[in-house]
């Protein structure tokens, strides 16, 4: 059986890193999809784990040539998934994971709609997720308020998604997050189906 991939999404602060931190070193037949970023890098961050870092005119030309699957701007700098280690991985059997937007999530959906599964984390209102940004100390005032204000556009579109995830009690999320791995697992198109019907 070919791969499948679960899509990851929500606002900035709600967890979506620590859950997937939690779960990339046991299970060994995850493939992360690690997005490439023109923002600049943050303390504690490494290249090739947590981004790909390049210039905005390296971006541009590379979404000149057809290099992503998707890409957007957001806060002034633009976020991309490449296409090829994304195909090697769903040839290798592998879950791919992508943490992206709600905009990334409606061009990868259009893509590879017959196997994919898609959840959206959140905080259970807007003033926890205001409380972890101002904790996480890695953005200036402007820019949380800026996060609060994109995180209410991409909650009006949840209904978009499979699975939403409120993560409040971190310990039951990622339970909850486990159980949605496992069902991504699950997902296969209609001509995989049809082939291991035949061969049965």
């Amino acid at each position: 059986m070919n791969g499948v991939l679960l899509v990851i999404s929500g606002p900035s602060g709600c967890g979506k890193s620590s859950l997937l931190n939690s779960v990339l070193d046991k299970h060994n037949d995850i493939y992360f999809s690690i997005s490439t970023t023109t923002r600049e890098i943050r303390d504690g961050e490494k290249e090739g784990i947590d981004y790909y870092y390049i210039s905005k005119k390296q971006f541009q030309n590379e979404i000149q040539e057809g290099l992503f699957l998707e890409w957007a701007e957001v806060h002034g700098n633009f976020y991309g998934t490449s296409i090829k280690p994304i195909e090697k991985a769903i040839g290798e059997g592998k879950l791919v994971i992508f943490d992206i937007d709600v905009q990334g999530h409606k061009i990868v959906k259009k893509r590879y709609s017959s196997i994919l599964t898609s959840l959206f984390i959140t905080t259970p209102n807007q003033e926890i997720l205001k409380d972890r940004l101002i904790k996480r100390a890695t953005d200036s005032e402007d820019v949380i308020k800026q996060r609060i204000i994109n995180a209410k556009s991409e909650m009006a579109r949840i209904d978009e998604y499979d699975y939403l995830l409120v993560n409040d009690d971190f310990e039951l999320a990622l339970s909850q997050f486990e159980a949605i791995l496992s069902v991504a697992r699950l997902k296969r198109d209609k001509n995989q189906i049809e082939k291991f019907a035949s061969l049965w």
